[in-house]
C-alpha cells in the first residue's frame, strides 16, 4: 500500500522538474451551480496534465538503461514520459492506439520522442509496448498501475492539501484509477474524495459493481484521456474502503462543463480534464450546505476547435 511517506518522498524527489499549479476560486453562478468552487488547474502543468508528476517519479526512482523508456498511452501519459525523457536526457518510445487524437500525438513527437501507433484497443496498444520493452530492454512505465506512477501522482494530494488545507470534499476524474489512488493515498479518510466517470470510461463503476478484475471497452470524447480497460489494481486497493460510488457523466454533460469553464474563466479542458466538474455542473454531485468544495481539471490537452463547433 502507497503511504503519506511513499508520496512526500515523491515530491521530493519530482517537485524541481514540476509546475506548482494554481487553484482559482469560482463564483456559483459563473458556472450556473448553487455554490462557489475552487480549481486546482493542473492542466496548467507541463505538458498539460498532471502526468509528469508520475512520469518524473518512475524515471528518477528507476535505474534507465541506453535503450531508454518505453510507455503505452492515450496521449497524456506518452506526453508526460516523452517530457521526463527529453529533461532527463534518455530516450523513449511511445505506443499509442489509433483513437489517440491527433492532438496528443503531435504533442508526444513534439517532445523528442517516437511514436507507434497500434491498433483500435488500448490493450494491443499496450501489449505492443510489453514486446518492445522484452526485445529492447527498455524500462516500461505502466500509466495507472504502478507503484511509482501512483505516488507521483499522489502528490497532487500533497500540494491540494498545502494549498486548500480546509478542503470538504474533491471531485476527482477516474481512468485507470492512479490519479485518485495517489490522491487517496494521501488524504486516506480525512476528505470526502468523489470519484468521477464518464459513461464511456466507466472502470471503477464496473469494478464496484462486478469486481476489480472487470474490464471495459473505452468509448466516448473522454476515450483518450480516460480510457483505460480496468481499474488499476493498486487503485483499487486504496479505494475500495473509501469510495462506495463513482458518479457517472454523459459526452454531452462533459461538453457543457468544458463550456461553462471557457465562459466563467477563459480556461480550456480537454473531456476528461473536466469530467469531474461535469458531476457538479450536471448536477449529478450536489454538495451539501456549507461544503467547501474543490474540482481538480486534469487536463488541457483539447483540440483548439473544440468550442467553436
Amino acid at each position: 500500500m502507497i503511504t503519506r511517506s511513499d508520496i512526500e518522498s515523491a515530491y521530493e524527489r519530482v517537485q524541481s522538474y514540476l509546475r506548482r499549479t494554481p487553484v482559482l476560486k469560482v463564483e456559483g453562478d459563473a458556472l450556473g451551480i448553487a455554490s462557489p468552487i475552487v480549481l486546482k488547474l493542473e492542466q496548467l502543468q507541463h505538458t498539460g496534465s498532471f502526468k509528469p508528476r508520475g512520469a518524473f517519479n518512475a524515471l528518477l526512482a528507476k535505474d534507465i538503461p541506453p535503450a531508454g523508456v518505453v510507455a503505452a498511452s492515450g496521449g497524456n501519459h506518452g506526453a508526460a514520459i516523452a517530457y521526463a525523457a527529453s529533461v532527463l536526457g534518455v530516450p523513449a518510445r511511445i505506443f499509442v492506439p489509433e483513437f489517440a487524437g491527433q492532438v496528443k500525438i503531435e504533442r508526444i513527437r513534439g517532445f523528442g520522442a517516437e511514436v507507434v501507433v497500434t491498433g483500435g484497443r488500448f490493450a494491443e496498444t499496450f501489449q505492443a509496448s510489453r514486446d518492445y520493452e522484452a526485445q529492447s530492454g527498455a524500462v516500461l512505465v505502466h500509466p495507472f498501475d504502478e507503484f511509482e506512477t501512483v505516488a507521483g501522482q499522489g502528490t497532487l494530494g500533497l500540494e491540494i492539501e498545502q494549498q486548500m488545507p480546509e478542503l470538504d470534499v474533491l471531485l476527482v476524474s477516474v481512468g485507470g484509477g492512479g490519479l485518485i489512488g495517489g490522491i487517496a493515498a494521501w488524504y486516506g479518510n480525512r476528505i470526502k474524495i468523489v470519484a468521477v466517470e464518464s459513461e464511456g470510461t466507466a472502470t471503477l463503476a464496473t469494478a464496484l459493481a462486478n469486481g476489480p478484475d472487470a474490464e471495459i471497452t473505452p468509448s466516448g470524447i473522454a476515450a483518450s484521456a480516460l480510457g483505460a480497460p480496468r481499474i488499476g489494481a493498486i487503485a483499487y486497493e486504496i479505494m475500495r474502503d473509501r469510495v462506495e460510488q463513482a458518479i457517472l457523466v454523459s459526452d454531452l454533460d462533459i461538453v457543457d462543463a468544458q463550456r461553462r469553464l471557457w465562459s466563467a474563466a477563459r480556461l480550456v479542458g480537454e473531456p476528461g480534464g473536466v469530467t469531474a466538474l461535469a458531476a457538479l455542473t450536471s448536477g449529478a454531485y450536489r454538495p451539501a450546505a456549507g461544503e467547501r468544495v474543490a474540482v481538480l481539471i486534469c487536463g488541457g490537452n483539447a483540440d483548439p476547435g473544440w468550442f467553436t463547433g
